[in-house]
């Protein structure tokens, strides 16, 4: 399994899926299988290249050889023959969200994937049904859902009392702004857990605090103290900290975006992306009556597992049915 998205300088969620299914993987592995993994550093096959280098070779097609079974846990690496795991439409349903370099290198990426990998793996229908209307796929397309980290800890005693949570790598579509701006409204404290991406989004007002990265145990302490973790994204592919929050007993408001109902199933309060009064109002709500939908996001949360995501994906490896 390919874990270069560990090295990169801001892993963000497609780092947090490279580090578990790497585990899982390792946990479930059928008979006569094992997992190896492999990158430019911090790997059990180190690949002997500067990391530049190696994504300029995989961005001319020219890959190291790695064996007959490879996972890429991102599109970084759309070697021939592997099975790779494509996280979302972005470049294509909000290409304002990325930097131009970024949505041509993510298409063409995710575009020789879909016609020279084994398989696509897909978090969700939602994801599948957007690439299928935008990419021709000349490859099979699996859904495989992503699991949920179970953080837990005691309540962070440096923070609020009462404050909205927000986690995910600051950039565009993540909604931060639009958030900062609900939250003045509403007169509460928000709480910012994530790494400054691209963009020069500016979060910076005197009710935020930013915490940038933060550790698992840091992570949970936060969210254990949160009355409501709000979810504004534009676009996103699954959203793992919507179950994150959810099976730690925090009340979700998330956007519209088609992923995160189809992750949230019901179980969160929906609100129109990039709508600012829609966002103050499923805040406030929430805000009001914090334990409405906690035992329906556990309860939502419970079904996902990285064991689940990985007997999908060795199913995709081993060529048994879905």
């Amino acid at each position: 399994m390919l874990t270069e998205q560990l090295n990169a300088p801001v892993p963000g969620g497609t780092g947090r899926y490279t580090a578990e299914l790497l585990e899982a993987l390792g946990k479930s592995a059928p008979d006569g299988w094992s997992v190896t993994s492999a990158a430019t550093s911090r790997a059990d096959r180190v690949i002997r290249v500067p990391r530049r280098v190696l994504v300029a070779l995989w961005e001319r097609g020219l890959p190291p050889k790695l064996g007959p079974h490879v996972h890429a846990p991102t599109p970084l690496a759309p070697l021939p023959g592997a099975v790779v795991t494509v996280h979302d439409v972005v470049p294509w349903t909000h290409p304002e969200t990325l930097t131009p370099r970024g949505v041509a290198w993510h298409r063409k990426v995710i575009e020789r994937a879909a016609r020279e990998a084994r398989a696509l793996v897909v978090p969700t229908s939602a994801v599948a049904s957007q690439l299928a209307e935008r990419v021709r796929v000349s490859v099979p397309v699996h859904v495989v859902p992503n699991g949920v980290t179970r953080l837990a800890g005691p309540r962070a005693d440096d923070l609020p009392s009462t404050y909205v949570l927000a986690v995910g790598t600051v950039e565009p579509r993540k909604g931060f702004e639009l958030l900062v701006r609900a939250t003045e409204r509403l007169r509460v404290p928000l709480v910012v857990v994530g790494p400054q991406g691209w963009g020069g989004v500016d979060l910076s007002a005197p009710h935020v605090t930013l915490l940038g990265r933060v550790s698992d145990a840091r992570l949970a302490s936060v969210l254990a103290g949160a009355t409501v973790l709000a979810a504004p994204s534009l676009a996103e592919g699954f959203g793992l900290p919507v179950l994150e929050a959810m099976a730690a007993g925090v009340p979700v408001v998330h956007s519209d975006d088609p992923a995160l109902v189809e992750v949230a199933g019901g179980a969160g309060t929906v609100v129109r992306r990039g709508d600012l009064a829609s966002l103050t109002e499923g805040l406030r709500a929430v805000l009001a009556d914090p334990h409405h939908t906690v035992e329906a996001g556990i309860t939502r949360a419970s079904e996902f597992t990285w064991e689940k995501t990985a007997q999908g994906v060795w199913r995709v490896h081993t060529g048994q049915p879905d």
